[in-house]
């Protein structure tokens, strides 16, 4: 069974938590949107302009299916994964691990000029609503939450670590 799964919106440090959690961890590191591009051939920002939102979440749903059947270590979910109820399911019973941001410092990581394709027009306001949409499934899907404002990602990871499931 995966040992992490890491959640949050973008900007709140699954990628990169995700490889140092891995790390201490000794285990591996998968991240569902690496697996996307993989099958796709192409980077998500391709996938959602030339395919569509539909088919990325499509191909995210199977990527988060496969990854939570086949790996073992720490995983890092897609943002929006977790909108999908077949997804939510297979989660249960997971570790799962809320990285919480505010906006301030989730725009500073994402960068306004971004690729990431959900925020394309008015990327501020569109952080900020994707965020307060998302923040209540994000909340009850978590079994640990780490607010990850002003902080470090190794001490992000080792609080991951002292708060994880023997």
């Amino acid at each position: 069974m995966t040992r992490a799964v890491l959640i949050g919106p973008p900007g709140s440090g699954k990628t990169t938590v995700g490889r140092l959690l891995a790390e201490r961890l000794g285990v591996g590191f998968r991240d569902t949107d690496a697996d996307v591009e993989a099958v796709a051939g192409k980077p998500v920002s391709d996938i959602f302009v030339e395919d569509g939102e539909e088919r990325f979440r499509e191909l995210e749903r199977e990527a988060v299916r496969r990854a939570l059947a086949e790996h073992e270590g720490v995983l890092s979910l897609g943002g929006g994964a977790v909108l999908n109820e077949e997804t939510q399911a297979l989660l249960a019973g997971h570790t799962v691990v809320y990285l919480q941001v505010g906006l301030a410092d989730a725009v500073q990581r994402v960068g306004l000029a971004s690729a990431r394709p959900l925020l394309v027009l008015n990327p501020r306001s569109q952080l900020k609503r994707l965020m307060e949409e998302r923040r209540p499934v994000y909340e009850r899907l978590a079994v640990l939450t780490v607010e990850t404002d002003k902080r470090e990602p190794a001490e992000l990871a080792d609080e991951i670590v002292k708060g994880l499931p023997a």
